[in-house]
């Protein structure tokens, strides 16, 4: 178990949660259930819920993973481990946001337009296999910072019931870790789109960039890294503890990010954070 499990965790609570959320899933599970699958830590504990939920019922669960551009190809790959060590009903389906949910120029409810695209795609599938419910992994901790895709997932009917239970991110990973689930410490890795200023225009070379920069810059055994891009010059964020591996490797950065066609490299000083582009919205 890590530090960031165990630290400010109430015993009491979390068994409360727990079983809430246990009972909650048997129930949305007494019909035949998809679910969104990532391949993270909190679409793979709610699969795995799901999956049991599904075994006391006699129905059937559905992973639903989307492959996009928005994400790397590897995480597909790693979805479908997950998928079978879960042995979960596993099926991919193949979207071009960039393409048809006017994203393009990364407007500032990106998220919101995206979630929407995504989850009609997804809905649609779930009823093609028989599925009359859809569950979805956002938790507790996502209600604090700004997510406007919440307001997609509600308006197409979409459950949350690790959000609905009051789980965070520090109990999910709990939980997964108490199923043995590969994917509980696995860093959060939010779509690329979140690398680039709002007004950005997208498209696939960019992206391409900093999945390429990132994947070198996982070499390091970093946990959390980023590679925001403000035109020409990247910013790396690491967490602080880490800062001292970049400067020491930054010969080799400097020559790998240079050759991806950065012309300035930076280390952020403030370090890690999520949703660090989002500082200028109205919303924060």
């Amino acid at each position: 178990m890590t530090e960031a499990i165990r630290s400010h965790f109430d015993p009491a609570a979390y068994k409360g949660k727990k079983e809430a959320l246990i009972e909650n899933i048997t129930a949305l599970t007494s019909s035949n259930t998809a679910v969104a699958f990532s391949g993270g830590a909190d679409s793979s504990l709610l699969l795995q819920l799901a999956v049991l939920g599904a075994r006391k019922n006699g129905t059937k669960v559905y992973a639903i993973t989307a492959a996009t551009e928005l994400h790397p190809a590897g995480d597909i790959e790693a979805a479908k481990k997950i998928a079978a060590q879960l042995k979960a009903d596993h099926t991919v389906i193949h979207i071009d946001e960039l393409q048809d949910a006017g994203i393009q120029d990364n407007p500032p409810d990106r998220c919101y337009r995206c979630k929407r695209y995504l989850f009609t795609q997804m809905k649609n599938r779930a009823e093609r296999l028989g599925a009359s419910v859809v569950l979805e992994g956002t938790n507790y901790d996502d209600l604090s910072v700004y997510r406007p895709g919440i307001k997609a997932l509600k308006e197409l009917g979409i459950i949350s019931p690790l959000k609905d239970a009051g789980f965070t991110k520090q109990e999910v990973r709990r939980l997964a870790a108490e199923y043995g689930i590969s994917a509980a410490n696995k860093p959060a890795a939010p779509c690329l789109a979140t690398r680039f200023p709002y007004h950005t225009r997208l498209d696939l070379h960019r992206l391409r960039q900093v999945e390429d920069g990132e994947k070198f810059l996982k070499q390091y055994d970093l946990y959390n890294v980023r590679l925001r891009v403000h035109d020409t010059v990247a910013r790396i964020e690491v967490d602080e503890k880490d800062m001292p591996l970049i400067y020491e490797n930054r010969s080799e950065i400097i020559r790998c990010l240079r050759s991806l066609g950065f012309d300035y490299i930076t280390l952020d000083l403030a370090g890690f954070r999520s949703g660090s582009m989002d500082i200028f919205t109205e919303e924060n």
